[in-house]
């Protein structure tokens, strides 16, 4: 009878210091809001979310102390989601002024981007990662390739091992892979990255092709580089080199029942995919200059840059291969290819090629997805292209990529439930960056200030 008794008083005293435990003067309660989980596609309804060190600390159904709380925000019933990574960005060069460049991570930051991959490195890109990760620059979690590893750059295999070795120590996050490099001083390359241990990641030289980049394991390829090349039979004994735009030249003599081996190495070797379908379907594609031109986010981008995009892309329409009819096939394949290694390879990661051509940073995500979804992609599998699977690419779950507790308290506030149509990524409430909050008027008011300064 005692001892039930003392158990009785330690229940109670108990509860009631945990319901008058004090609260943290930087701690924030955001309320009212529905948790989409990316793991399985379930909404976690009417929670509340406590942060506090730029983690999210605690998920609630009833928050009793919510008095205590000095910040309070409350979500409006709106749906929560993990902030969204940019597989392929393209930081700004050192060129770029530093209010320009603030601009661009703010592009990135105002579409619910909280991490980026730069594909194009430089030693300037490793000082701006650790600014961002200090709190000194506002912008989204960097990873930075190595500048490029291409035909001109590395040329023999004393210059990979060199290089490679150098970008290591430099701290880059992985090494960039471009066209042109040579297949020994390619092995080269991979034999000292695994020798140091770094990644590599990016596009598939004609000299090396698809099968034996795959089985070098890439950490990624890009674009779906190298694929359509790899479906052309030998009997055809093409040129490797006449193979045009991404494999464009050769989409007559694609073979597509070979779609099925190269999706299964894909997967044996663990090789992710960033498609960057939008790339194909804005800048490679039956769209005219002008009509890209009066998309609204057009705004955000200076008048020289908008003009170079047009040049650029009104002389490959002029290019005499270029046709409608073959371009649909080529599309046809590239979506073909995208549906199975989403299905049946290892992965797919969100990834726009910003700010490539009318690829606005941020806002290019949204033709991305468009992409993705008519390859067949549902939108839980695209949520999961840009949150979980990035986290799990960078070996990061513990990081970020989900609403869960512990994580970094980056997060999305949306009006409507992405799951049912992902345009309500575009409903944006606020965006919590590390556990700072960037209100929609705050988003607003950048974005009109960016665009005004484009004018100049």
């Amino acid at each position: 009878m005692k001892k039930t008794t003392l158990l009785l008083i330690t229940i109670i005293l108990s509860s009631c210091g945990q319901s008058q435990q004090k609260v943290s003067p930087t701690a924030t309660l955001l309320s009212n809001v529905h948790i989409v989980d990316v793991v399985d596609g379930e909404v976690i309804r009417n929670q509340h979310i406590i942060i506090d060190s730029a983690k999210i600390q605690a998920i609630l159904a009833e928050v009793p102390n919510a008095g205590q709380y000095q910040t309070v925000v409350d979500g409006k019933n709106g749906y929560l989601i993990p902030g969204l990574a940019e597989m392929h960005a393209h930081i700004p060069p050192p060129t770029t002024s530093k209010e320009r460049l603030e601009e661009v991570l703010f592009l990135y930051l105002s579409n619910g981007i909280t991490t980026i991959r730069g594909m194009l490195g430089h030693e300037t890109h490793l000082k701006l990662r650790e600014d961002i990760a200090d709190d000194k620059v506002l912008g989204p979690r960097i990873f930075t390739s190595s500048p490029s590893i291409n035909g001109n750059s590395v040329k023999t295999k004393e210059e990979a091992i060199a290089k490679v070795r150098a970008y290591k120590e430099a701290g880059f996050d992985f090494l960039k892979i471009h066209p042109g490099i040579q297949r020994e001083v390619f092995d080269q390359v991979v034999a000292t990255a695994n020798e140091v241990g770094i990644p590599f990641a990016g596009h598939v030289p004609v000299d090396v092709g698809i099968r034996h980049a795959l089985e070098s394991n890439y950490a990624s390829i890009d674009h779906i580089d190298g694929f359509l090349e790899g479906l052309v039979p030998e009997s055809e004994n093409v040129d490797p080199t006449a193979n045009g735009f991404f494999g464009y030249n050769f989409t007559p003599l694609a073979d597509t029942d070979k779609i099925d081996e190269l999706v299964a190495l894909s997967k044996e070797h663990k090789v992710w995919i960033v498609p960057t379908q939008s790339l194909f379907e804005r800048w490679f594609a039956p769209i005219s200059a002008e009509e890209l031109l009066q998309q609204p986010e057009m705004k955000y981008m200076p008048k020289a840059t908008l003009e170079n995009w047009k040049q650029v892309k009104e002389r490959y329409m002029a290019d005499n291969s270029f046709s409608v009819e073959q371009w649909q096939q080529f599309d046809s394949i590239r979506k073909s290819l995208l549906a199975s290694l989403n299905k049946n390879g290892h992965g797919i990661l969100l990834g726009s090629d910003a700010p490539q051509l009318f690829n606005v940073p941020g806002f290019s995500i949204h033709h991305e997805i468009d992409g993705m979804l008519g390859a067949g992609m549902t939108p839980l599998e695209i949520l999961k292209s840009g949150t979980l699977n990035p986290a799990t690419f960078f070996d990061m779950e513990d990081t970020f990529g989900q609403v869960k507790e512990g994580l970094t308290a980056d997060l999305v506030l949306l009006e409507a439930n992405p799951l049912e149509d992902l345009k309500a990524l575009k409903t944006i409430q606020a965006v919590i960056l590390k556990g700072q909050l960037i209100t929609k008027t705050e988003i607003e008011e950048r974005l009109a200030k960016i665009a005004e300064n484009a004018l100049r």
